[in-house]
């Protein structure tokens, strides 16, 4: 990047190249010129003049590609909302105050936080600002005849002279087949390639600007949702089943695919022995899916990073965990709940979980549940239970029981995956391991609840982003322009055929942008060679160095 006001590769000559065609050409001595006067002081109009100057400079782009770059590190720090929602009310729970600040920071939402936005769209028109002008300048670099050859070729960092026989049609010729640009005088050949430099480089910043544009049209008119199914229950692509839903600025209800699925198994393989025991290998969720309403239905195994795709949105499986079945008979004998409750992992290692069960319509009083899931139950050597495993070998839940009023009747919105125990009868402080099939009664007549089985669920990210394929385009057109602009270099060539009695003296002079460039040191002698070998007469072949070569 550069500049706007600062010429680029296209602009004016690099200080050491233009005191080599300074000298070459051999100039009068310039004239000093007098520097404009310094403005009285600055304006309305020279404030913002300065202010985009300083926006579209390098410095700044740099300065605001660093911040975007650290902007994102505490996405990776922090859970993100639309990634794993189970975690950000983890951390809620766990440390409240400490979470409520970081909310209001809008750590949990990075990339859709203000601030974040305002990094973004400031480096989005500090780019354009940098790389339109380039654009214009290069434009009229290639459309400007290469310039004159010099009067004196031999003060040019490369020359070589030899004694032949050539027009300036034909020396011209050779240029172009070696693809130069070439322009000729009456006794003279410039030519000069390289632009493929800048393009590269003008290339990369267009390429970061579609990036940037990219990712607009993804917030604009993608959307993001976040949902946890069960196994044996199913899933629609509308906004109301969403756990979290993320729409772009104008996204509707209409603009989601309309497809469908169930999740008819989930398997999880874990490994067996060895100081990784434990360690996950593999996930597999085996879907039945439906394309749009009437479509036949398919099977279709969801992996991690192999997303399921209908119509552009793609499904990710996120995470998983366990979901005990649990069977709640209240006082009078009716069944008040029944059916499976998803519990958060506490422990990843052995995938220890804990859940909430509430149930407002158990008569005569409302009941409240803890639940602890150990997968894999073996007694603690202190005492107690713990689980040893992730796979659901020996599954086991304890129960923690209240009784009373569970606030649900209030208005105020609770989470499903904890339980204000303030105000409640406590009726049962950790119940000995349930085992599938056995059930807890419970005291003061207030019902029971049994363990009847074990599903697993998973939770799902849905996203539609449309910005996706043009930032992949341009991500592989700015890999092939920094590699473009990293190797290509500019230099420019001229011939001088000088004639008197007997053969004419043909020069060669070579220039290049950047010294110490052993590739066009290469190039300029096999240049000089072709020339040589094809127009040298008899007496110059035989002195390959030509007489005179300057390196």
């Amino acid at each position: 990047m550069s500049s706007s006001h600062t010429p680029g590769e296209t602009g004016a000559e690099r200080p050491a190249e233009a005191a080599a065609v300074a000298t070459a050409h051999a100039p009068e001595p310039a004239t000093r010129q007098t520097a404009p006067p310094r403005p009285a002081g600055f304006g309305p109009v020279a404030w913002l003049r300065w202010g985009w100057r300083t926006l579209t400079s390098m410095r700044t782009a740099l300065i605001l590609l660093f911040l975007l770059a650290v902007a994102s590190v505490p996405g990776s720090i922090f859970p993100q909302r639309g990634v794993s929602p189970e975690k950000v009310a983890e951390y809620f729970r766990d440390s409240p105050a400490l979470a409520e600040w970081l909310d209001r920071l809008s750590l949990f939402d990075v990339f859709q936080a203000p601030w974040y936005a305002a990094i973004y769209l400031l480096l989005f028109v500090s780019l354009l600002g940098c790389v339109l002008p380039r654009t214009a300048t290069l434009v009229r670099e290639l459309r400007r005849r290469p310039p004159a050859a010099p009067r004196n070729l031999s003060r040019l960092p490369r020359h070589a002279a030899f004694q032949g026989e050539a027009e300036v049609a034909e020396l011209a010729a050779e240029l172009r087949r070696k693809g130069f640009r070439v322009a000729t005088g009456r006794d003279w050949v410039a030519g000069e390639k390289g632009y493929l430099r800048e393009v590269g480089n003008l290339l990369f910043h267009f390429a970061l600007l579609g990036i940037l544009f990219a990712v607009g049209v993804g917030a604009v008119y993608g959307y993001r949702g976040n949902v946890l199914v069960v196994e044996g229950e199913g899933f629609a692509n509308t906004v109301a089943v969403y756990d979290r839903f993320q729409p772009g600025r104008l996204v509707t209800a209409d603009s989601l695919a309309p497809f469908s699925f169930t999740l008819k198994d989930f398997r999880a393989t874990y490994q067996t022995e060895g100081e990784r025991q434990g360690q996950a290998l593999d996930y597999v969720a085996r879907l039945a899916v439906t394309d749009r309403p009437g479509a036949p239905e398919r099977d279709y195994e969801l992996r991690v990073n192999e997303p399921l795709e209908v119509d552009g949105t793609l499904t990710y499986l996120l995470n998983h965990g366990y979901a005990p079945v649990v069977k709640v008979t209240d006082g009078e004998g009716q069944v008040a709940f029944e059916g499976p409750v998803p519990c958060l992992p506490v422990d990843q290692r052995t995938l220890t979980s804990e859940c909430v069960i509430k149930v407002p319509d158990a008569r005569p009083q409302q009941l409240g549940f803890l639940a602890r899931f150990l997968p894999s139950t073996a007694s603690a050597q202190g005492g107690g239970y713990v689980s040893v495993f992730p796979a659901a070998i020996n599954p086991t839940v304890q129960i923690w029981a209240f009784s009373g009023d569970l606030g649900l009747d209030d208005g105020v919105p609770q989470s499903v995956y904890q339980l204000d125990t303030d105000g409640l009868k406590p009726l049962v402080m950790q119940s000995d391991p349930l085992q599938p099939g056995q059930s807890l009664t419970l005291p003061d007549g207030a019902g029971t609840i049994a363990f009847t089985g074990v599903r697993e669920w998973i939770t799902l990210q849905i996203t539609y982003d449309p910005g996706r394929l043009p930032a992949l385009v341009s991500a592989v057109v700015a890999t092939v322009a920094l590699v473009l602009s990293l190797v290509i270099r500019r230099r420019r060539v001229w011939i001088r055929v000088s004639r008197a009695d007997g053969p004419a003296t043909i020069e060669v002079g070579g220039l290049a942008r950047t010294e110490g460039n052993v590739s066009f040191t290469e190039e300029f002698d096999e240049i000089v060679s072709t020339l040589r070998g094809r127009f040298a007469v008899a007496s110059d072949t035989a002195r390959p160095d030509g007489g005179r070569t300057k390196e």
